[in-house]
């Protein structure tokens, strides 16, 4: 419902109210401009792209405040990786109000960001402004977000290196004693860095053969329960692991000289000083390089893209395929030969038909 009025001063009162029943007034030395002013507004509820007048004041900075704390109920270092992103974010929109950032303004940040950053990084940033503008619409703090596929930066292809059976041999003789079953760990089992610092001894089954992770570094839980599925290994590998933890008799299955468990730290420290003794490693090869080694073994193995998505504890095979597609082995043989055998059918079956009206 909306009304012009005419004050006795001769300023025209105009207001409406919205679809809460909250009534909005403003004042205008012309009707014409009360007119103008009304029918944009109620044009606005009726196409639902109407946004309370205090909310469209925010600022990108004031909003990221705001939805920062909403998500602190995450993990402390989902929360820490959040922060990161949004550092970004207010460097290059924090002034601004959330109603004025276009789509063409996102694309020339993430054209900025790529100046400096690896596509991975930028498209993770972009992924988080658009989670934070896509919650600014859900909260009524914009009528529609300005982040869409046509302003999304590509992904950035994955392509790991992937180690030679000899060369992880040779970085696990050349790390420290105590480093050697981290190694093992990573690259037999495919645990995570933050994994296998974690891994308690009561998690192996020894007699068994199974490496069931459950937390992560800092005690925190896993990323997701496909996380904490339990992963068979062979008896030569609990014997080696077995061994270690009787050595350092520590309450986890990596642990130091005196069985204090060992940091994230530590671990890739160690990686780094050690991998340019390593023939053929790159400079930048880390410890989550050791996953992708594992992963390349099951793949040669023959396994398929569910299997291998069950041992890498991958929610997704979609992300099984996205990290490793390109390790399966052509197939373009066995498609051919699998069209050519209809064809060879076919011929078979027109033989015989010509054979029979001969007869």
């Amino acid at each position: 419902m909306a009304s012009i009025a005419k004050r006795p001063d001769g300023i025209y009162r105009a207001r409406y109210r919205d679809d809460s029943g909250k009534e909005h007034a403003r004042h205008f030395n012309r009707k014409t401009d009360a007119q103008r002013w009304i029918d944009e507004e109620t044009s606005k509820i009726i196409t639902g792209t109407w946004v309370e007048p205090s909310k469209a004041k925010m600022t990108v900075s004031d909003w990221c405040s705001i939805w920062i704390k909403g998500y602190e109920t995450r993990k402390p270092s989902t929360v820490s990786q959040a922060r990161v992103h949004l550092k970004a974010i207010e460097k290059a929109f924090g002034t601004k109000r959330l109603s004025a950032v276009k789509p063409s303004d996102v694309k020339a940040w993430t054209v900025e960001l790529s100046r400096t950053l690896k596509p991975s990084t930028v498209y993770a940033t972009y992924r988080r402004f658009a989670q934070v503008m896509s919650d600014a619409v859900h909260d009524g703090m914009i009528p529609r977000s300005p982040c869409s596929r046509r302003t999304s930066p590509p992904k950035g292809e994955q392509r790991p290196y992937v180690a030679t059976t000899a060369q992880v041999w040779a970085l696990h003789d050349a790390v420290p004693e105590t480093i050697r079953p981290a190694i093992l760990l990573g690259a037999f089992v495919g645990l995570r860095v933050a994994e296998v610092v974690a891994l308690r001894v009561e998690d192996v089954d020894f007699m068994r053969g199974i490496v069931r992770p459950e937390i992560q570094a800092g005690g925190e839980s896993l990323k997701t329960k496909t996380s904490m599925t339990p992963v068979p290994i062979p008896q030569e590998l609990a014997l080696e692991l077995s061994l270690a933890v009787q050595r350092r008799g520590g309450t986890t299955v990596v642990a130091d000289v005196i069985g204090r468990p060992v940091s994230t730290w530590a671990i890739e420290r160690a990686i780094r000083s050690t991998r340019t003794k390593v023939e053929g490693l790159p400079e930048g090869f880390r410890f989550h390089d050791l996953r992708h080694y594992f992963a390349s073994l099951l793949i040669a193995a023959g396994l398929d893209i569910k299997t291998v998505q069950t041992r890498l504890r991958h929610a997704s095979a979609v992300t099984t395929l996205n990290t490793y597609g390109h390790m399966f082995p052509d197939k373009d043989e066995s498609a051919r030969a699998a069209v050519a055998s209809a064809f060879a059918a076919r011929a078979d079956c027109v033989r015989t038909q010509e054979v029979v009206t001969v007869s």
